[in-house]
Parts: structure tokens; C-alpha cells; sequence
């Protein structure tokens, strides 16, 4: 396996920064949240549907999901929001981030084990680990397949 690899970086919540591997990155969209149709009876991170590519794509509010106040609460909401599709096994999931960041090159032998400690236990199923960078920051590295796959989504995997 390459030991470095490209990563998508974003901002998650005020202060974190999270990356998913590129490599399981679809495309990235500016999408208006008055085009979401949001559906009844789902966790309040899935944010409802949107029409990708002719075909019904859902959308995650990833900052909610993992834990963090839902973006929806954000004092700058801006009406158009980046939403980064993710795919895993021919399954796409859209995720709503604050602020895309950089493409980054990372390598692997320096990601460390999640631990209790840091992450909460409902966070911990969709972190592969973390990396610390040049500045003794945290950047968290999120496992997109955990994601798309996630139980709460039951009825639509």
C-alpha cells in the first residue's frame, strides 16, 4: 500500500478539521438547501434528498451526525452549502460540510488509533484515526465506507 495518500480536508464544528481519502470522493457540489427535499421519520442528520445526476442522492449533515451543533444552527449559514458525495460498494451519500479546505498528502503509518479518550462512542464507528499535524493539531480521518454504511440509514442502504 502507498504510504501517502490524497486527502479532501474540511472544517468540522469551529475548531476541528476532519479528511476523507480523496480516492473515495465521487464530486463535490455547491447545493442550494432550498433543492433538499427533506423526508419524514429519518435522524436529524439526514437532511432529505437531492437530485444528483437524475438519481436520488441523501444528504448528511456530517457535523450533526458525528456530534457536533447541526449546521443548520450556524449563525453564517450561507444558502448554498458544499456537499462532498462519497461513495462505498456502488452506494453514494452526500455530506454537508462547513468549509472544504485543501487536498492534502497524508501518510498512513502516521495515522494513530482512535481512542475513547477523545472521540465519544458514537463518533468512534466512523473514525479510521487521526493525524497530528505540523502545528501539534488534530486532523480527524474519517472512514467514509463506515458512513455510507451507517445503520441510521437503514432504510435506503
Amino acid at each position: 500500500m502507498e504510504r501517502e495518500q490524497k486527502f479532501l480536508s474540511f472544517n468540522l464544528g469551529a475548531n476541528d478539521k476532519a479528511v476523507i481519502e480523496l480516492q473515495q470522493v465521487a464530486e463535490v457540489l455547491h447545493i442550494s438547501l432550498a433543492e433538499i427535499c427533506s423526508v419524514p421519520q429519518m435522524p436529524s442528520s439526514a437532511l432529505g434528498i437531492y437530485n444528483w445526476r437524475g438519481e436520488m442522492l441523501w444528504l448528511v449533515d456530517l457535523e450533526e451526525m458525528l456530534g457536533y451543533a447541526p449546521l443548520s444552527q450556524a449563525s453564517n449559514l450561507s444558502p448554498k452549502m458544499m456537499a462532498v458525495v462519497v461513495q462505498s460498494e456502488g452506494k453514494y451519500l452526500g455530506l454537508l460540510v462547513r468549509q472544504l479546505m485543501d487536498i492534502e498528502w497524508l501518510n498512513y503509518q502516521q495515522l494513530k488509533t482512535p481512542e475513547s479518550q477523545l472521540f465519544s462512542s458514537e463518533v468512534l464507528p466512523f473514525i479510521k484515526g487521526y493525524f497530528i499535524d505540523d502545528f501539534e493539531q488534530m486532523i480527524i480521518g474519517l472512514d467514509a465506507t463506515a458512513i455510507v454504511h451507517a445503520p441510521m440509514w437503514g432504510i435506503h442502504n
